[in-house]
């Protein structure tokens, strides 16, 4: 009987390999307790940022922490993401170490970090597959949106009733199955009823790109990486129509 004579590649966390050292990023900084900052956010640490980044206190004004470490961490992560380099684990945790640190800084500055505008994200009623709306979070709130996350399995009249409450700049929704994806259609027909005119961006497995802009207010996502763009559009005065055009033409 064949026995296996190495066990080391056995239950191997391939899409982590190389993250310890962040592969690929091509950001740095010349500052000691500023370079374990990105390092942190890149490996997504969140054992280690909370001493890396009051270290970094020690001598910076937390607004420097913030853009030159967190920040700038963060966006090498969108690119490394964009690129292929980095995957839903790696951008998850890297988003959480993040935010760790972001929270460290705020209570140094005696208050919280002005957002860029809400947006509201949810996984479609009768839906339980909620990885696509994790991602579409993780890059929100790395990007500096403040992201209302209702969940995944959402009723219609919840997602309308959070729309209501939180005026958000955009809303999302994520669906891999051609049954649950029908209740985007249910929201958009609301929400226009009660004139919101609030972009609607849809994506996930079966969702396509006719379907989506078959009904008012639906924006088609092609890919989770699109979301921080679509709503920094919205942020800057784009309505659902010119966000169509722009991201589905």
């Amino acid at each position: 009987m064949a026995t296996v004579a190495n066990y080391a590649n056995i239950f191997v966390r391939y899409d982590l390999i190389g993250s310890g050292a962040a592969k690929g990023a091509k950001v740095s900084s010349k500052d000691s307790a500023m370079q374990k900052v990105l390092q942190c956010v890149l490996e997504g640490d969140s054992d280690n940022i909370v001493d890396a980044v009051n270290e970094a206190l020690a001598t910076k004004d937390p607004m420097t922490v913030i853009n030159e470490g967190l920040i700038k961490g963060m966006n090498e992560v969108s690119r490394l993401w964009d690129e292929g380099e980095y995957y839903l684990p790696q951008a998850i945790v890297a988003s959480d170490a993040m935010l760790k640190g972001l929270d460290i800084c705020e209570k140094k500055l005696g208050k919280a970090l002005e957002k860029k505008g809400t947006v509201i994200t949810h996984t479609a009623e009768g839906d339980i597959h909620d990885l696509g709306q994790k991602i579409v979070n993780a890059l929100l709130r790395a990007n500096g949106y403040n992201v209302i996350d209702l969940g995944k399995d959402v009723p219609v009249d919840e997602v309308v009733a959070a729309v209501k409450e939180h005026k958000p700049v955009m809303v999302t929704g994520t669906a891999l199955m051609t049954t649950t994806m029908t209740a985007f259609e249910r929201i958009s027909k609301r929400l226009v009823k009660d004139n919101f005119q609030v972009p609607f961006v849809c994506g996930g497995g079966a969702v396509s790109l006719e379907y989506v802009t078959g009904y008012d207010l639906g924006v088609f996502g092609k890919d989770a990486s699109e979301a921080p763009g679509m709503a920094s559009d919205a942020v800057n005065g784009l309505n659902w129509t010119q966000l169509r055009e722009k991201w589905n033409s």
